[in-house]
């Protein structure tokens, strides 16, 4: 009878974890990437060029933006791990939350400059406000549904396969973040075309908004086994000292901050890059920069899973980081569109070994913290990742500043590009991130949770849960 129980549990599992619920689940990334890379990608030369507040007031922003975050983002891991209704942990913030996320994309882009109020206060404290208002419904559909991955997919294949189909959504969610607004906007940097991008934020909000409700429908799927685990959670403070007390999570946070902080940088500098150093206006042809980037992304990205399953995530993830620092140095001196979409070609095999990296190793540390803890405890993890990914965010405005004020081109203006703004634009595209992806190499040199360790854990893991589901009949209606 036993055998006959645990027979119908394995084909449960099977059809409840399907390629199709795969695809399901991965439509969410949809939603999640194409919100927060637009918001990466374009929110700084939106103000910046369009709305023309000083480089100075935008990093402002962002420390006040960063400091809201040290609370937020921990705080919403934590009350989700603590969540306990008959919808499960996850859901109800995932649906509470959809709904004013897409409509904060149209806000972003419409600040008082947009109906005919210019003064500086006025669209500054705008940003500020909208910034962080982004940020609260961002995190709180983000964190939880980046917590369900390693939750709804344990075992290391399926783990694999639907990352996979995972991070092509999240490809395709970077190509139209990168080429939606070629579509509304002639020039990017030009500000009698602000209105249109009022368009662009529309659309954005209406594509998160129908892929969100893909997600929610077919995607969602929780675990019985860990139901119970709310009741053990322990509070905020103890949790973050759990979080962090992690080795492996604190030898992957420099490595994470050094990715999160190229992935912001580049993107956000490639506007200015384009217009001021390779003289392109075009705004489809300065899409297409980043969006050749994306497509050879996720070309590499099938190399480097193979790479990964002959000699690890932990060194596979290395190697991607060197590569990625090397593709970036003919940025200091190339100067046309056609070389600048070899460049960027190239520039996206390091890029992909990231992407398909970094899930996989954040699951591999809350695997471990599951069995050092009994409970598995995602959304914390997940809530203290987000904060120090927003940490870069604020390096990268910060180290922005100190370029452009250093070569004294703090607001917008054209007439004003020397030599020397040329030279730190080019110094931001590859001096900078270079540094941060040597110092992520670093780091994960110390990362522990490799070879025969993590096999120790996966097999200490099957066990606990193996031990969880048998509670969980036990305890069943």
């Amino acid at each position: 009878m036993l055998q006959v129980l645990e027979n119908r549990e394995s084909k449960q599992n099977k059809s409840d974890y399907s390629l199709r619920h795969a695809f399901a689940f991965g439509s969410a990334q949809l939603s999640d990437v194409l919100t927060y890379q637009a918001f990466v990608f374009w929110i700084f030369t939106f103000y910046f060029t369009i709305v023309k507040l000083d480089v100075m007031l935008i990093t402002l922003a962002f420390i006040l933006w960063s400091v809201w975050n040290s609370l937020n983002d921990p705080l919403l891991g934590q009350l989700s791990d603590r969540t306990h209704t008959k919808w499960g942990r996850r859901k109800p913030w995932i649906v509470g939350s959809l709904i004013p996320l897409s409509f904060v994309m149209l806000l972003l882009f419409y600040p008082p400059k947009s109906y005919g109020i210019n003064d500086v206060a006025s669209n500054f404290v705008y940003f500020l406000v909208i910034i962080m208002i982004f940020e609260l419904f961002y995190t709180a559909f983000s964190l939880n549904q980046t917590s369900l991955f390693p939750e709804t997919f344990i075992d290391n294949i399926e783990r694999a396969k639907a990352n996979n189909i995972k991070q092509l959504f999240s490809i395709l969610a970077l190509f139209l973040a990168t080429l939606l607004p070629s579509f509304f906007i002639p020039n990017l940097t030009d500000s009698q075309y602000i209105v249109n991008w009022a368009f662009f934020g529309l659309t954005l909000g209406i594509l998160a908004f129908a892929f969100g409700l893909i997600f929610i429908k077919w995607g969602i799927k929780e675990r019985q086994e860990f139901s119970s685990d709310f009741e053990t959670q322990p509070g905020l403070l103890s949790s973050m000292k759990l979080c962090l007390r992690s080795k492996s999570f604190r030898w992957y946070i420099p490595a994470e901050v050094a990715n999160w902080y190229v992935y912001g940088l580049l993107p956000t500098l490639v506007p200015l890059y384009a217009s001021v150093v390779l003289g392109i206006t075009d705004s489809l042809m300065v899409s297409l920069i980043l969006g050749i980037a994306f497509l050879s992304a996720m070309l590499f990205m099938f190399i480097w899973r193979v790479v990964a399953l002959k000699i690890g995530p932990r060194k596979t993830w290395m190697l991607s980081l060197s590569v990625w620092a090397l593709t970036l140095i003919p940025n200091m001196w190339i100067t046309t569109l056609a070389e600048g979409m070899l460049v960027f070609f190239f520039v996206g095999a390091g890029l992909s070994g990231s992407m398909i990296l970094i899930d996989l190793i954040v699951a591999d540390i809350i695997d471990e913290d599951e069995v050092k803890t009994g409970i598995r405890r995602e959304a914390s993890f997940y809530g203290i990742n987000a904060l120090f990914i927003r940490l870069a965010t604020i390096i990268v405005f910060l180290s922005i500043s100190l370029v452009f004020t250093n070569v004294g081109w703090t607001v917008y203006a054209p007439e004003d590009i020397t030599p020397e703004v040329i030279f730190g634009i080019r110094a931001l595209m590859f001096i900078f991130p270079a540094v941060a992806l040597t110092i992520g190499v670093i780091a994960l040199y110390k990362y522990p949770l490799d070879g025969e360790y993590l096999q120790e854990i996966k097999a200490q893991q099957k066990t606990l849960h193996e031990e969880k589901r048998a509670k969980a009949r036990e305890t069943a209606p």
